[in-house]
């Protein structure tokens, strides 16, 4: 039983080619939605939910978009509009979570994992959700996921000026957020 036994596509039920060539790009694309995902949200469970809802939303809608060269592209502008609707729904602002996983050692970390490298990568994330929405998609959009300036205001839907003035207010927010978050670290 397909995909198509419980959503269906904006038309009906989906053509055998259409639902294969859907498969294919959802194996493609998944995990890098999932990262992209995080790094808007921080929580990898809130994250795989972001990622499964946005695939949902490209299959109802795959017989349009399917012929579309920008699949990409498109994906990421409906994982960050997901992303902003789920940040708008007032259940999620009410509920928090307060306590700290324990840390564990992972023995299937490689070399490049080095506790200071992992530390880095946790602060600089750290400084990343305390970021504004859109200063965090710009950066997210233009250097984690290596889009252009233009690449990400077509995500975005706005000007490419809006990308390089939130790109350079979302760094300089960066920079504070992580020194502040060193200084705490520090003492």
């Amino acid at each position: 039983m397909g995909i198509a036994s419980w959503v269906m596509g904006e038309r009906g039920p989906m053509r055998q080619s259409d639902e294969e060539s859907f498969r294919r790009f959802a194996v493609e694309h998944a995990a890098r939605l999932r990262r992209s995902a995080y790094l808007y949200c921080g929580d990898w469970h809130l994250a795989e939910d972001l990622m499964q809802t946005t695939l949902i939303k490209i299959y109802r809608s795959w017989t349009r978009v399917e012929k579309d060269e920008s699949l990409s592209n498109y994906s990421r502008t409906v994982l960050l509009r997901t992303w902003l609707d789920e940040k708008r729904r007032p259940w999620r602002r009410s509920e928090q979570s307060a306590a700290e996983v324990p840390e564990r050692h992972d023995e299937g970390r490689g070399p490049a994992d080095s506790p200071e490298r992992l530390w880095a990568r946790d602060l600089v994330h750290q400084g990343l959700l305390r970021l504004p929405p859109r200063q965090r998609a710009v950066l997210v959009l233009r250097y984690f996921d290596d889009l252009s300036v233009a690449e990400t205001a077509d995500v975005m839907a706005c000007s490419e000026g809006t990308v390089k003035s939130q790109s350079a207010r979302g760094l300089e927010s960066l920079r504070t957020c992580v020194s502040e978050l060193m200084g705490r670290v520090a003492s």
